[in-house]
């Protein structure tokens, strides 16, 4: 399987009391697909996947895999610091009908080399044998950061079903090094929203990211712009989608973008603590912050633009 487009890192759903709300998870879906997106990664770290237990987990992967149909990838986390669980979650995975699994580096008891690592991800990804498998590089998140050429080198033995990488780094050299290893043989899966364009240059093909899951149709413009080889308008559609971001740091990112979320008008409830809901002056800061650079008129733009053909990409923000 190699992976080309955006794949949206969604976001959990809860009542109101925490639980999980499976009954929101179709129309994301729904909404997703009309949007553009290839495929979603569930339970990760927008999915609050390790906030969640695993029969949560299962639950969750069982919604998404009735609801997508098959019209289009699921990718689900697995990352658990105990590999036994890890397991459990992967097989599940692979017996639900999923398309992929995916998981992170214990991030208590931390693997100590390339080849601890790659011991990690063998036991996991064996759960679940006629699964691609993609290790999950977020060093920021597990504190996790091996040397991924060696990593490459490694697993690509050790790991038969290996498909590649989600790369959740802004170490473009390293990526690009990793996108090229072996002609190219492996699926190297971008992750920072921010530095879409740039990943682009040194060759991504596909990426997963938190904010495609509101905005999927901005970055859809900046890809259709840098295929047909209109690099201003490229940048400039990465700059609006940048200046979006820029507001993720003020508070908290994930329940600042389900603030976000709320606002364009999909509501998935609150999150779990540790991570805590936006308080009602904070949303507004937010709501105030994205009017004022026309966050909405932006993404209305874009959307409208991509209906019909890639000729559209010669449209630029606020212009169409």
């Amino acid at each position: 399987m190699r992976i080309q487009g955006l794949i949206a890192a969604t976001f959990s759903s809860f009542h109101a009391d925490g639980s999980p709300d499976l009954t929101r998870i179709p129309s994301l879906v729904d909404q997703l697909i009309a949007d553009g997106v290839k495929g979603v990664f569930i339970c990760g770290t927008n999915g609050e996947g390790p906030n969640l237990t695993i029969e949560e987990r299962m639950q969750i992967a069982e919604a998404y895999v009735k609801a997508v149909d098959k019209r289009c990838l699921v990718l689900v986390h697995v990352g658990h610091p105990a590999i036994a669980e890890a397991r459990k979650l992967a097989e599940h995975a692979q017996r639900i009908g999923a398309d992929a699994v995916s998981a992170v580096a214990a991030f208590y008891f931390k693997p100590s080399s390339a080849q601890n690592l790659t011991d990690c991800m063998a036991q996991i990804a064996s759960a679940a044998p006629e699964l691609p498998f993609y290790y999950y590089h977020i060093p920021a998140i597990t504190g996790v950061a091996m040397d991924l050429l060696e990593f490459l080198q490694l697993a690509e033995t050790a790991i038969p079903n290996l498909a590649g990488i989600k790369y959740t780094a802004s170490t473009l050299h390293e990526y690009q090094s990793c996108v090229q290893y072996g002609n190219g043989k492996f699926d190297i899966l971008f992750g920072y929203d921010e530095l879409l364009l740039p990943a682009l240059a040194v060759g991504a093909k596909g990426a997963i990211g938190s904010t495609y899951t509101f905005a999927a149709p901005l970055y859809r413009k900046v890809v259709a712009c840098f295929e047909a080889g209109d690099m201003q308008a490229a940048q400039q559609w990465q700059y609006e989608a940048v200046r979006m971001i820029r507001c993720l740091g003020r508070y908290s990112p994930i329940p600042t973008q389900k603030a976000i979320l709320k606002i364009l008008g999909t509501d998935l409830g609150p999150c779990r603590l540790p991570l805590a809901q936006l308080s009602p002056q904070q949303a507004e800061d937010i709501r105030l912050y994205l009017e004022e650079i026309r966050f909405a008129e932006t993404l209305h733009a874009a959307g409208a633009s991509l209906q019909g053909s890639v000729a559209s990409g010669h449209h630029s923000p606020h212009k169409s």
